[in-house]
């Protein structure tokens, strides 16, 4: 894909479109858990742009999202915003969010290749991405808590069952997409692939 057609109008607004999402994600009510980790709904947002878009969408969105929370708008969880969050316990899973989308996004693109973007497809595609958000997350909660590695994941532990219920639900919200626009992660792929997308594969 040349750069111009990765600066299309579509694919830019694709991904402000996103980054909005994820952004209003945060407006909903948190529960703060252990050491004043917030369990929200950025996750899910971060997952849904990273299944529907594609990896370097999906990653750009998130970026977008990042960059306009640096910049000072209350949009990271808790309504906090500046780049004082990455001092904060929060911050190693804010910074995952980015390898997450494009993970996520990556295994989707794999999938529509094949033919084969179902719900459980976008599923595994999206499960991909929580290992991915707490190889990074854990040892910064660690490092900016005081607490060892062991007692960090323990202290996550609740997070994880919430955040494989995010996943079926941003599966959920994909596949519903993907089935309105079928051709959403033809320009995600290498334009050299493009020809053998000639029939768009089913999704359920």
């Amino acid at each position: 894909m040349s750069p111009r057609e990765a600066l299309s109008g579509q694919n830019i607004a694709l991904i402000a479109v996103f980054a909005a999402f994820i952004a209003a994600s945060t407006l909903v009510p948190e529960v703060t858990l252990a050491f004043g980790v917030p369990f929200s709904l950025q996750t899910l947002a971060v997952v849904v742009a990273g299944l529907c878009l594609g990896p370097w969408r999906g990653m750009a969105a998130v970026a977008l999202y990042i960059l306009v929370g640096f910049a000072g708008a209350p949009i990271f969880a808790n309504m906090s915003a500046g780049l004082a969050v990455l001092a904060g316990p929060t911050g190693g899973f804010l910074v995952a969010f980015l390898p997450a989308a494009a993970v996520s996004g990556a295994i989707a693109v794999a999938f529509r290749r094949r033919g084969r973007l179902n719900y459980p497809a976008l599923v595994i595609a999206g499960l991909a991405s929580i290992p991915v958000v707490y190889s990074i997350g854990i040892p910064w909660l660690s490092v900016r808590t005081g607490l060892s590695l062991a007692d960090a994941t323990t202290a996550m532990a609740p997070f994880m069952v919430g955040d494989v219920i995010k996943v079926a639900i941003a599966a959920g919200i994909a596949s519903v997409v993907h089935r309105a626009y079928p051709r959403l992660l033809t320009s995600a792929r290498p334009a050299a692939s493009a020809p053998r997308d000639r029939k768009a594969p089913a999704t359920a």
